[in-house]
C-alpha cells in the first residue's frame, strides 16, 4: 500500500497548487475513478480550528447543489485522519490576482470575457439565493479565453426573501475583505445582491486598472474610504477604458444602492450596451530567436 500520508481518503495528492495560513490547495486524483480532483485541506495549526472547520462544512453546504459553467463545483467534506479537507473540482484556471500581477496585458486583453463570465457565475448564484460575499480577484479562476469559476463560499449568506427580508438579523460579525467591501457590509448591515455588485465593481476596476479603487495606509482608514470617498473612475489610470465603462463601474460602487444595477442581469445588459476600449486590447506577439 502506498504511504497513507500521499493519500487524503480516496484522493492521491498529486501535488500542492498553493498554501496559505488556513488551507491548502492540492491537486489529486481519485483513485475510485482515476479523475483528478482539488482538495482544499486545513493547515495543520488550523485542523482543530472549530470555526475553520465550520467555514469548510458552509462552503460545501451552499455550493453543494450548484451547477454552472463558471462555478467550481465542490463534491463533498471529508475527514481524514484529523484533516477536514473539501473535494472539488480540478480547475486549469489562475487566480485573478496573480495574473493581474504578473500577466496584466493577458488580463486586458480578455478582460471582456473575464468580466462577462464571472458575472454570470455571480448571477447563478444569486438566483440560486445566496450572496457571496467575498468577490475579489483571488476567488476568480481565469481558464483559457477568460472563461472564468467563482470559488470560496466560506462566508455566502442566503438572500433574505419576503417575510425573512423584514426579519433578517445583521450579522454577528462584520465579514470580507477591506479592498473590496460594500459600505453596507462595513456597516454590519443586512446584505442583498446590490452588496454583491459592489465588490464586483471593485473588482472589475482591479482588471482593468491593475490596482484596487481604494487603497490606505491602515485598515481603518481604508474602510472610510469605502463609506465616504467618491468612487474613482477607471480611465484616469488606464486611458484606453471609455468614459462610458468607467461611468457604469462607479455606479456599482455607489455609496447608495439605489444608484447600482439592482441584480448582475442588469449589469450585464448595461455592460452590454457600453464600448468597453477606446482601443481594442491587443497581445504582444512573442519574439522567437531565428535559427
Amino acid at each position: 500500500m502506498a504511504g497513507s500520508r500521499n493519500f487524503l481518503g480516496p484522493f492521491r495528492l498529486v501535488r500542492l497548487i498553493r498554501a496559505g495560513q488556513t488551507c491548502a490547495v492540492w491537486e489529486a486524483v481519485d483513485e475510485r475513478t482515476d479523475g483528478r480532483v482539488a482538495l482544499k485541506a486545513l493547515q495543520p495549526e488550523q485542523r482543530s480550528n472549530k470555526t475553520e472547520i465550520a467555514y469548510l462544512k458552509h462552503e460545501h453546504a451552499v455550493a453543494k447543489a450548484f451547477d454552472h459553467e463558471n462555478i467550481i463545483r465542490i463534491d463533498g467534506f471529508y475527514t481524514d485522519r484529523s484533516v477536514p479537507f473539501l473535494a472539488m473540482e480540478f480547475s486549469s484556471g489562475k487566480n485573478a490576482k496573480i495574473q493581474i500581477r504578473q500577466n496584466f496585458e493577458e488580463i486586458i486583453y480578455w478582460s471582456k470575457n473575464i468580466i462577462e463570465t464571472s458575472a454570470k457565475g455571480l448571477l447563478y448564484l444569486n438566483q440560486r439565493g445566496w450572496l457571496h460575499c467575498d468577490i475579489k480577484p483571488d476567488n476568480l479562476l481565469v481558464g483559457e479565453e477568460g472563461s472564468t469559476k467563482i470559488i470560496d463560499f466560506a462566508i455566502s449568506q442566503r438572500i433574505p426573501k419576503g417575510l425573512g427580508k423584514l426579519l433578517a438579523r445583521r450579522p454577528k460579525q462584520t465579514q470580507g475583505t477591506r479592498s473590496y467591501m460594500s459600505p453596507e457590509q462595513i456597516r454590519g448591515q443586512k446584505l442583498d445582491e446590490q452588496s454583491d455588485v459592489y465588490s464586483f465593481g471593485c473588482t472589475v476596476y482591479e482588471i482593468l486598472t491593475k490596482k484596487p479603487p481604494f487603497t490606505a495606509p491602515t485598515p481603518d482608514e481604508l474602510l472610510m474610504k469605502h463609506l465616504r470617498s467618491p468612487p474613482p473612475l477607471a480611465y484616469t489610470v488606464n486611458s484606453n477604458v471609455t468614459e462610458d465603462l468607467s461611468q457604469l463601474i462607479r455606479n456599482m460602487m455607489s455609496k447608495k444602492k439605489e444608484k447600482r444595477p439592482s441584480s448582475f442581469e442588469e449589469f450585464l445588459n448595461l455592460f452590454h450596451a457600453v464600448r468597453p476600449f477606446k482601443v481594442a486590447p491587443r497581445l504582444a506577439v512573442k519574439e522567437t530567436e531565428a535559427d
